[in-house]
């Protein structure tokens, strides 16, 4: 069952997002009211160091934490986490991301970089990937490897993040040693059933809000293209994932066909469904389920930077429909 905070914290979302956040509104007034809305939720904290960065020209930060939350060992400043926020390719920046990334850094022990990829519709498809690419390519010419960086994205930021894993497999470029997925929107096609079947349930997004943010970002892109939506690609190739998604969210099902699709192409896959909870309910502090959730990502990211295991946890195989959610806890699914 979920909390009470994940419910008040749902409660919250659908009066000051759902319902108040025009979905036709003109991007700059929408990233507006979005940054207001996320400064609530990014505090300065005295443990998290922040530095600009440029990337082979894409803006962005790192963010590192410091005193006892600092990485333990000089071999761990070495790894790197790469986070693409999501905000459905028109909204959000490193800004409002910054409390999670460093959330997760802290319990990794790596530190992160956080480019400010190029936003739509000023910047449609293929700027965001071509940004994300760069800021990778930044990286390996800094001297880390591909086995020293993890890459991580949540919503867009994890189709993102699928756009460019499938990148570099294509131009045969260093793949990163893993990839961490929340709720990853991947079919821009928007042809998941729970973008119906959710409608209700869903307390932040809506499928009006998701088609206008694929119009901006595609304009005249076929929206099953592979790399704009990963769905629809050839994942073979790709390194150690994992998966976290919300029970309650419209982009349900694209979590449970990515993973579904991922196994089947022999990608060492990984997916956790949590009751009861909103889109991208990590960045919400206050709900419990929220430290667990990226207690295991940091578990997962931190592992395979430091190259401690060879794949995520096994468990079940998955199956393409929402899986039978236990009252008391998420569900685990994985493939090897």
């Amino acid at each position: 069952m979920a909390s009470w905070q994940s419910i008040l914290t749902s409660l919250f979302l659908r009066v000051t997002v759902k319902r108040r956040i025009d979905p036709h509104a003109r991007p700059a007034d929408a990233r507006a009211r979005v940054n207001r809305l996320a400064a609530r939720f990014n505090k300065e904290r005295d443990w998290i160091k922040v530095t600009p960065a440029t990337t082979n020209g894409v803006p962005g930060e790192w963010v590192e934490t410091t005193g006892e939350h600092a990485p333990s060992t000089d071999e761990n400043a070495r790894k790197v986490l790469l986070y693409l926020h999501g905000g459905g390719y028109i909204v959000c920046s490193p800004l409002t991301h910054r409390y999670m990334v460093a959330r997760i850094c802290r319990d990794a022990g790596l530190r992160a970089l956080v480019p400010d990829y190029r936003l739509a519709p000023e910047h449609p498809f293929p700027a965001a990937v071509e940004d994300a690419e760069a800021a990778y390519r930044y990286l390996l010419d800094e001297g880390y490897a591909g086995k020293d960086i993890v890459v991580a994205g949540d919503s867009a930021g994890g189709g993102l993040t699928l756009a460019l894993l499938l990148t570099l497999r294509d131009k045969n470029l260093p793949m990163p040693a893993g990839a961490a997925l929340l709720s990853p929107w991947t079919d821009l096609a928007l042809t998941g059933w729970t973008m119906l079947t959710n409608a209700r349930k869903d307390p932040m997004l809506r499928l009006e809000s998701a088609n206008l943010g694929a119009r901006h970002y595609l304009q005249g892109t076929s929206p099953t293209h592979p790399i704009a939506s990963p769905l629809y690609a050839d994942l073979a190739g790709l390194p150690p994932m994992t998966i976290q998604v919300g029970e309650n969210e419209i982009l349900l099902d694209d979590s449970l066909r990515l993973h579904d699709k991922a196994k089947q192409a022999g990608v060492n896959t990984h997916l956790e469904t949590f009751a009861g909870m909103p889109h991208v309910f990590q960045a919400f502090a206050q709900i419990p389920e929220s430290a667990t959730a990226i207690r295991k990502l940091a578990n997962f990211l931190g592992a395979r930077a430091r190259g401690e295991i060879g794949s995520p946890a096994i468990t079940t195989a998955a199956t393409s429909k929402p899986p039978a959610m236990s009252p008391q806890s998420s569900t685990t699914q994985a493939a090897e």
